[in-house]
């Protein structure tokens, strides 16, 4: 059988949301990639607990996140939101996030949020205006970049204000984490 192209089954990366959290929602890495492998997802890889899968295909990615979350929900019994980005959008969102100052010094305080649908107009303001504590939000193409500031704790930048002034759930990953995720994105095999 000849080998594909490369462009023939690029790399995607799916985010789930919500899972493996206080108990809640409990979903098996290993079980994970065997489910994207059922699937028909090639070289399904994982990365830490938090629900983060690569893999090469070439189907779209509404369809993947689709089949990903029936799967998911079918398996585990439990629904749960898969946000999917290409190997070139996670490599834009690892060059520069939206507040680069904080890279090297807080990046476990600096958030990438992505969503389904597009960021909503005014999101960053409207979220900018519920922010305390030095907390910062900006909305830059598909995503959100949010600076926690000194503290998680208090921050009033939930998951239901996002979802709400986003207008679709949003997912997160810390700085460290995005530029985990793009390295092993970069080393998957064909």
């Amino acid at each position: 059988m000849p080998r594909m192209a490369k462009s023939e089954k690029p790399v995607l990366l799916a985010l789930l949301r919500g899972i493996n959290v206080g108990g809640n929602k409990l979903v098996d890495m290993k079980q994970l990639a065997t489910l994207a492998t059922k699937a028909g997802y090639a070289n399904a890889k994982t990365y830490i607990n938090s629900g983060n899968l690569m893999f090469r295909t070439s189907e779209p990615r509404a369809k993947v996140e689709a089949t990903l979350e029936k799967a998911i929900e079918k398996h585990f019994g439990f629904s749960v939101d898969v946000v999917v980005r290409t190997q070139d959008e996670w490599e834009a969102y690892a060059k520069k996030s939206g507040f680069p100052e904080i890279e090297a010094t807080r990046a476990k305080m600096l958030l990438l949020g992505v969503t389904k649908q597009p960021v909503a107009k005014g999101a960053a303001e409207a979220l900018n205006a519920i922010a305390k504590d030095g907390e910062r939000v900006k909305a830059i193409k598909d995503a959100l970049w949010i600076d926690y500031g000194e503290s998680l704790g208090r921050s009033k930048l939930t998951p239901a204000a996002l979802d709400k002034n986003v207008g679709s759930p949003v997912t997160g990953r810390n700085w460290n984490t995005v530029l985990k995720l793009a390295e092993l994105m970069r080393e998957l095999p064909e």
